[in-house]
């Protein structure tokens, strides 16, 4: 991670002060070379394991290697510093062997440009950014100066006014959208070490505390001349203070950088890979919600609940449920199984009711391999019906009554399964969650005989045995992105040019290669599109008129 930890100290001498910093050297970086004083070859494994001890733990991963240099009291000797402003002389070192990178601690970065940057944070971290509540994290920064995520914090000092002196920890990186993403990871981490130093200060405090006179108030307690300001060791009476913190501070940098990692693509990323990004943007990070659309506290509450009942229940992997639906045309047949299918590619809610429910979540899972990720909403097994427009997946226990009114619409396909195992008896995964179970199949529709080109390829791929399931998984995501481009050329068309006469349309069919009966799925398929190109296509539409 190529960013700087630093802590920094507000001194009531000399104002906002860069104490300590940790960044990474690359071998091609050391032009002259760094003087460094490092500590004993130790290693760590986990920041809860790390601040546990003062003594480091023998595993991990990054070694720290010379011999050990205990910092010595603080002797300042000039007026441009004072007690509060030491830290260490020269610093530490440590060395990743894997990578070939140094981390180097010192009082200040070497570099004036990094120091330049180091010290606009620091002032801007402890004087002029408010964080709500005086504690905890913050971010500010631009494209110049570098982005920077602030953790201000108080440590007690009992001969400090007011008992406490005002520190903060800021991570100052040029790239904003690594160091937004890495927020949780930072913030949290951040927070361990501050708790840890926050602890051994105020069991100082307490000793000071017990050990002075009483006094009838706080007011009688500030002498006349004050001692300005005592070193990080001194508040927390550990000479390895600032050997844990470098440690501490190697370790975050180390992990938040293979926390991300890159990944080739050979090619534009698919529309299914775009979906999953931006789910991932929504869900996991919780930080840049691009997409999010306004909903109610109850909505949002409701959200939360089904994607976590998603994110459970969406373990199988591809290559089963290519299986199961190749099994499932066997089961039901070809002429049901085209049926269901189409049902499936055009959007008409699937309802798959049984007792059994690792086979209905088998039926549904092996189901979504004929459809685009973005058409998919799934409630793999409710207790209650659920309307179309909420999941078009629809799984639900036996004794669950659809509603009249839905019986009486031709939108959807109701799938049996049909289990001689009791619902107490769990299945073993894969095939045999529906070898166990016969199917009955039940629509209230005729559909056209002539389904969809892109179903009629599907059907044909399904059908033949001489194809592994490998194949016929990058087959189906092949097919699916080839007729998703062809909806990205009808979403354009539709959007950006305004109203289209029917023979537009039909023209247009044509030079994409539909026909008439790929109009429906089509128009479903549309709604699968990622929030990401729709945006981009409006947006140019827009700023076209």
């Amino acid at each position: 991670m190529n960013a700087i930890i630093s802590l920094c100290h507000f001194c009531e001498l000399h104002g906002p002060q860069v104490l300590f910093c940790t960044q990474p050297n690359h071998p091609q970086e050391s032009g002259g070379g760094v003087s460094v004083v490092g500590v004993a070859e130790e290693q760590y494994n986990t920041m809860q394991l790390l601040l546990s001890r003062t003594q480091l733990g023998d595993n991990g991963a990054v070694s720290l290697k010379s011999p050990i240099s205990e910092p010595s009291t603080p002797t300042p000797s000039s007026t441009s510093h004072c007690e509060g402003c030491y830290s260490v002389k020269p610093g530490f070192v440590s060395h990743d062997d894997d990578v070939k990178v140094s981390y180097v601690s010192s009082r200040q970065p070497h570099n004036r440009e990094v120091f330049s940057m180091i010290r606009q944070a620091c002032l801007r971290s402890l004087s002029g950014e408010v964080c709500p509540g005086t504690e905890g994290p913050i971010f500010f920064g631009n494209d110049q100066q570098g982005h920077v995520i602030s953790y201000s914090f108080y440590i007690k000092d009992f001969q400090a006014r007011g008992f406490q002196r005002r520190y903060s920890i800021i991570i100052v990186m040029m790239d904003k959208i690594y160091l937004l993403n890495s927020w949780p990871f930072l913030v949290k981490n951040l927070k361990i070490v501050v708790e840890h130093l926050q602890d051994k200060a105020q069991k100082v405090y307490n000793v000071e505390q017990a050990k002075s006179p009483k006094e009838p108030n706080k007011l009688a307690s500030f002498r006349i001349n004050p001692k300005p300001a005592r070193s990080l060791m001194e508040l927390t009476e550990d000479r390895s203070i600032f050997k844990i913190l470098h440690v501490s501070f190697v370790w975050i940098l180390k992990a938040c950088g293979n926390r991300i990692t890159e990944s080739l693509l050979e090619g534009p990323p698919t529309e299914d890979s775009i979906i999953d990004m931006e789910k991932q943007e929504e869900t996991e990070e919780g930080f840049i919600k691009l997409f999010k659309k306004s909903d109610t506290e109850e909505d949002v509450e409701e959200e939360k609940k089904e994607e976590e009942k998603e994110e459970e229940e969406e373990e199988e992997d591809s290559a089963s449920a290519v299986q199961n639906i190749r099994y499932l045309l066997r089961s039901l047949g070809e002429k049901k199984f085209h049926i269901l299918a189409h049902h499936a590619v055009i959007g008409n809610q699937i309802i798959v009711r049984g007792a059994l429910k690792s086979a209905v979540k088998a039926v549904l899972s092996a189901l979504k391999c004929i459809v685009p990720k973005g058409c998919c909403r799934i409630m793999s097994y409710s207790q209650e019906y659920e309307a179309s427009w909420k999941c078009n997946f629809l799984g639900l226990a036996p004794d669950v009554h659809i509603p009249s009114h839905i019986m009486a619409t031709e939108m959807f396909v109701l799938v049996e399964v049909i289990s001689p195992v009791d619902e107490n008896v769990t299945c073993p995964p894969g095939l045999d969650q529906l070898r166990e179970c016969d199917f009955s199949l039940a629509s209230p529709t005729s559909l056209p005989e002539k389904g969809p080109a892109v179903l009629t390829k599907m059907e044909m791929a399904l059908k033949n045995e001489n194809l592994t399931k490998e194949v016929l998984e990058q087959y189906l995501i092949c097919l699916k992105e080839e007729w998703m481009n062809k909806v990205k050329v009808l979403f354009k068309f539709t959007k950006a040019g305004g109203s289209r006469s029917e023979e537009d349309t039909k023209k247009l069919l044509q030079v994409v290669g539909a026909q008439e009966e790929d109009k429906q799925l089509l128009k479903f398929w549309m709604t699968g599109l990622s929030c990401h190109y729709k945006t981009h296509i409006l947006s140019t539409t827009k700023s076209h008129h």
